[in-house]
């Protein structure tokens, strides 16, 4: 399974206004696991960025002024998500910005390349009446974002494939250590005392049913167990 964790910047709030990409991050995940490649570009958006999308992410004209426009890197940021899932927080925001792009350029929606997973979503589900945005999720997940200080799209992919993960499997880190199948022998062989039985309390068997309640609706069945 190949999954596109992806995040954009953008001049302000809204494209129906004319506002545009100004930058997309994004990494790949196969099978769960990161495989080191990502896609990191800054666009020219040819228009003046708004007051307040600066104050978030830092970007400005002068910066952007010799980058290339999204017209410029469509193909190959096309390529790179292409059959993919790709793993948005808050994708109706994303997307309709890059479905915007790519409506521009004559071309269809995202959803004739690719398929998408929006986390804040899932985020609901699992944690209904909490914030969860990503920098409360990485609170929550334990996930270190203190180089923050500005949003970054390929930072907050970063950030966000963490949390992904840590929702979906408890994976707490991308510092996947895979045991051996030697290890993996040597470790039935060695001797260990009677087992300690810690149960869940209330609070973590509530927590499990929502997760379970996520899955049946993402899935469209219940699960087997």
């Amino acid at each position: 399974m190949r999954q596109i964790v992806l995040d954009t910047e953008t001049t302000g709030l809204d494209p129906a206004l004319g506002h545009r990409v100004i930058e997309i991050g994004a990494l790949e995940l196969v099978n769960r696991l990161p495989t080191g490649a990502t896609y990191h570009v800054y666009l020219n958006p040819d228009r003046e960025i708004d007051a307040g999308a600066v104050a978030v992410h830092g970007l400005t004209n002068d910066f952007l002024a010799d980058k290339p426009r999204f017209a410029d890197i469509a193909r190959e940021f096309l390529e790179f998500v292409r059959e993919a899932e790709l793993v948005i927080h808050n994708a109706p925001f994303d997307v309709g910005f890059l479905n915007s792009e790519l409506a521009k350029l004559g071309e269809g929606p995202l959803k004739r390349f690719c398929t998408v997973l929006d986390t804040l979503k899932l985020a609901k589900d699992l944690h209904p009446g909490q914030k969860n945005n990503l920098d409360a999720l990485c609170r929550r997940y334990e996930v270190d974002n203190s180089g923050r200080a500005f949003h970054g799209a390929l930072l907050d992919a970063q950030l966000l494939a963490e949390v992904y993960l840590a929702m979906t499997r408890g994976q707490e880190t991308l510092g996947i250590d895979v045991a051996t199948p030697a290890q993996t022998q040597a470790a039935t062989l060695v001797r260990r005392g009677p087992l300690k039985v810690v149960r869940a309390d209330a609070a973590e068997l509530a927590a499990h049913t929502a997760y379970l309640a996520a899955m049946a609706k993402e899935c469209g069945t219940e699960p087997a167990w």
